[in-house]
């Protein structure tokens, strides 16, 4: 693998960089039901209060959506196919992933994700995806009761690869979350395509 002599880890966010939706008809065609935008329909499952609550783990991934399904009046058969339509279009990148696996034992790898209670093991049922089988740690804000930008999140999956700040890169689709981990010390990578941030990361590497 890549020699370096000063980065020990690269930690991945998950949603919008490991797994992102590439068929957004589904979501489109759901909207629609209501009478919404797509991105109405991504506002109120992403944003607002009940899913910052979801995503330090003061309330579940049932709960949220349970406040969804209130607010769209779903029955709870309507709830199930709401979830499965929304859900749909979503797709797991393998071939990251496989870039990821190979980085070890070379260097530390960790996820670090904004996600709701139960978020790992829908992931892993959805995808036949175990995350051990590739991360050093992983890191789901709801677990922890901390979300980027937060500084101490990063801090602490820092603290869980033993890695200083200055020796990790962090890969994001945010910006926001990515001058957070800035702030920490970290260096960042803006995900825009895995082509993009593969030729990046690589780039960052071989200057080591």
């Amino acid at each position: 693998m890549m020699e370096n002599h000063s980065i020990q880890a690269v930690i991945w966010d998950m949603g919008g960089v490991l797994v992102r939706t590439e068929d957004y008809h589904p979501r489109e065609a759901l909207a629609a039901q209501f009478g919404m935008t797509r991105l109405e329909l991504e506002d109120l499952v992403f944003t607002g209060e009940s899913a910052d609550l979801a995503s330090v783990g003061k309330i579940s991934y049932r709960d949220h959506f349970a406040k969804i399904s209130r607010a769209l009046r779903l029955s709870p058969q309507a709830l199930e196919a709401f979830e499965r339509a929304f859900w749909a279009g979503d797709r797991m990148d393998w071939e990251l992933i496989s870039f990821i696996k190979n980085l070890r034992p070379d260097l530390k790898t960790g996820l670090l994700s904004n996600a709701w209670s139960e978020t790992r093991s829908i992931v892993e049922r959805a995808y036949s995806f175990a995350f051990d089988h590739v991360f050093d740690t992983t890191v789901f804000s709801a677990d922890v009761g901390l979300m980027k930008p937060q500084a101490e999140i990063y801090r602490l999956v820092l603290e869980r690869l033993n890695c200083p700040a200055k020796r990790a890169v962090f890969i994001d689709d945010m910006p926001g979350n990515i001058e957070g981990a800035r702030a920490v010390g970290l260096r960042g990578i803006r995900f825009t395509s895995h082509e993009q941030t593969i030729s990046e990361l690589r780039a960052m590497l071989a200057d080591e």
